[in-house]
């Protein structure tokens, strides 16, 4: 699994003309799956996702999680991820898993999310065509693969 991790003051996704989720503090979560992931990728990228400190202490220095600052989070599916560049200029999107084994890791990466925070993750929908809008806070965006464990 590959995560793209952004601390954001505000985002949400729209499909359709239809607003589907929205947050304020949090994290917005771009997830790309592979056939290779497993339960483990799930729990090792979910724990690793709730307690990075990445959010403001008192003292304006990066040291807290979305855990201490009860932050909120979206989680998007997004395939793109997992693209090949290698050779070309067109992106190769082999890697990336088909929708029969990339749903149900991505449904399972949610739940284990909404565990692990002890709360309601909002997501966008699989496979359609969103809109996601965002105000990055710092910046701050992180990219973590499960597989690349750095």
């Amino acid at each position: 699994m590959k995560a793209v991790i952004q601390r954001v003051s505000k985002a949400s996704v729209t499909i359709e003309g239809k607003q589907v989720a929205s947050i304020k503090n949090g994290l917005l979560i771009l997830l790309g799956i592979i056939n290779e992931d497993a339960q483990e990728d799930i729990n090792w990228l979910s724990n690793k996702i709730v307690n990075l400190r990445i959010f403001n202490d008192d003292s304006g220095v990066m040291n807290t999680s979305l855990l201490d600052v009860k932050g909120d989070a979206i989680v998007v599916s997004q395939f793109t991820l997992q693209a090949s560049t290698k050779k070309g200029n067109r992106p190769s999107y082999i890697k990336a898993a088909k929708p029969d084994i990339a749903i149900p890791l991505y449904e399972r990466f949610v739940k284990q999310l909404e565990k692990d925070l002890g709360k309601t993750i909002q997501t966008g929908q699989f496979g359609a065509n969103m809109q996601v809008e965002l105000i990055n806070d710092g910046p701050v965006t992180i990219i973590i693969d499960t597989k690349n464990k750095e």
